[in-house]
């Protein structure tokens, strides 16, 4: 059992206030392998004092200088790429090869994409040739950082990174289910050098320290990533004191598939759903399919979905792996039975345990077919290896459907026919359309329009996030 109790404040590893052990659980055998703290409101007003004080040097630090730290802590994060894998596979349930390949990875990609972004950006610049004004971009402060257990250093890479490169202090509050590939980017912070209180590690729960650092009149921003319901609360907690509130919330995308799409559009959109076990929110859970090649699109959904393994996360392969606690599993296994009683098809999967698993909270990718988009499953955000197929004759239609909810972070659209692809993606109302299968490249902005949240990460727009601007007249 790995004894993580110690939070990372103001440059050193300390204990608790008061003791309130936490057991970490891995999903794949439902036992516990750590044990954190969580903090105590004197716990967080010691890490904001921290970061406040830490502050007024931190923001004085020359760009060369951030760049500088930034360089090792990448260096730091190659030498080691292998246990933060590790760490992330055992809390949250990604098999090895998926959290070595995709998440472990993407914070490597953002820390080097942002060391690239700040190299280039410029923090004072005249306004124009013909103005008496300056325009200079400055920290905007102490920041709260509150990161998810889905795509755990991800997340913290494009909050974290961002923060310290335009020269704010922060404390992070990684997810409590999935905290320790979190305390080990701290060793990393630690071991590159960071001035004291820059960085600062508190773990806790979203209703103490979340609420908390939320409120709290000393912190200037407050970065949050997790579910509608949590942004709507940590929105209203950070009210009273005005402080700036940047939100990626949830999503329930819609991959349109045209009947002049590429041979394995159907294929690939079940293999992009079900990565991560489904744990991601921009996955595209709602498949539109034109009627005319709706039949063969059940077909191949349901193959292509009985073809993808589960199993456990330490071992190699391209399996996929638990979802991430109990709470999870029973939510999405409450919403498959709430689709068959709606009258859904159950077209593959379904609510028993996969074969010769009989622990872990392990689930099968799961399709449903004749579903209408105000169902259940075609409306909530299930965050598990469960799809929705639906039905369209127009591209009006397809369109209609999938702009038809409260959320708009990613949708997808799959044809062969450029300019429609063109005009249905101006259409969509989300902060990201993908074509065709294709990736964002690094550096391009991420985050959602209506309940999927506020402000983006990511790039240059990453970078703002944590800038006030700030004009100064007369100046020539």
């Amino acid at each position: 059992m790995l004894d993580k109790r110690d939070f990372y404040i103001n440059g050193k590893w300390s204990k608790p206030s008061k003791k309130n052990d936490f057991e970490v659980i891995n999903p794949s055998n439902e036992e516990p392998f750590a044990t954190i703290s969580l903090g105590h409101e004197e716990d967080t007003n010691a890490a904001v004092k921290a970061a406040k004080n830490a502050f007024v040097k931190w923001k004085e630090a020359s760009k060369e200088e951030r760049i500088e730290l930034l360089e090792k802590l990448l260096k730091i994060y190659k030498k080691k790429f292998n246990e933060m894998s590790n760490a992330i596979s055992m809390e949250m349930g990604a098999p090895i090869d998926w959290s070595s390949s995709a998440q472990t990875t993407s914070g490597q990609s953002h820390l080097e994409d942002f060391i690239l972004r700040l190299k280039n950006f410029n923090f004072e610049e005249h306004f124009d040739s013909k103005s008496n004004n300056y325009i200079c971009y400055e920290p905007i402060g102490v920041c709260g950082l509150i990161t998810p257990w889905n795509w755990p250093i991800n997340q913290i890479a494009l909050k974290v990174v961002p923060a310290l490169a335009t020269g704010c202090t922060m404390i992070l509050k990684p997810s409590e289910i999935a905290p320790i590939s979190a305390m080990l980017f701290a060793e990393m912070i630690d071991e590159a050098g960071f001035p004291s209180g820059v960085f600062n590690l508190l773990n806790g729960d979203g209703a103490g320290v979340g609420t908390q650092l939320s409120s709290h009149p000393d912190i200037d921003l407050i970065s949050f990533t997790g579910s509608t319901r949590a942004g709507k609360l940590i929105s209203k907690n950070a009210a009273d004191t005005i402080k700036k509130v940047c939100l990626e919330l949830g999503g329930k995308g819609g991959n349109i598939v045209f009947a002049d799409s590429y041979p394995n559009a159907i294929r690939d959109g079940i293999r992009n759903v079900m990565s991560n076990s489904g744990q991601s929110c921009d996955a595209p859970t709602r498949m539109l399919v034109e009627k005319s090649i709706y039949e063969r699109a059940i077909k191949e959904a349901a193959e292509e979905a009985n073809l993808i393994n589960v199993d456990l996360a330490s071992k190699k392969g391209s399996h996929i792996g638990p979802v991430v606690s109990k709470m999870q599993y029973d939510k999405i296994i409450n919403l498959i039975e709430s689709g068959i009683k709606e009258g859904a098809t159950l077209a593959a999967g379904g609510p028993d345990l996969p074969n010769n698993l009989n622990k872990g909270y392990f689930i099968k990718p799961t399709i449903f077919t004749n579903v209408r988009n105000d169902m259940e499953i075609a409306k909530k955000e299930i965050f598990g290896p469960v799809l929705s197929i639906i039905p369209f004759e127009t591209e009006d239609e397809a369109i209609k459907i999938t702009n038809n909810t409260e959320y708009g972070l990613g949708n997808y659209l799959q044809t062969e026919d450029k300019e429609k692809a063109h005009r249905v993606a101006k259409k969509l109302r989300s902060g990201c359309v993908y074509i065709n299968g294709n990736a964002a490249d690094p550096g391009t902005p991420f985050g959602g329009y209506r309940q999927s949240g506020n402000g983006r990460e990511g790039g240059v727009w990453g970078l703002e996030e944590y800038l006030e601007v700030k004009t100064i007249t007369g100046w020539k």
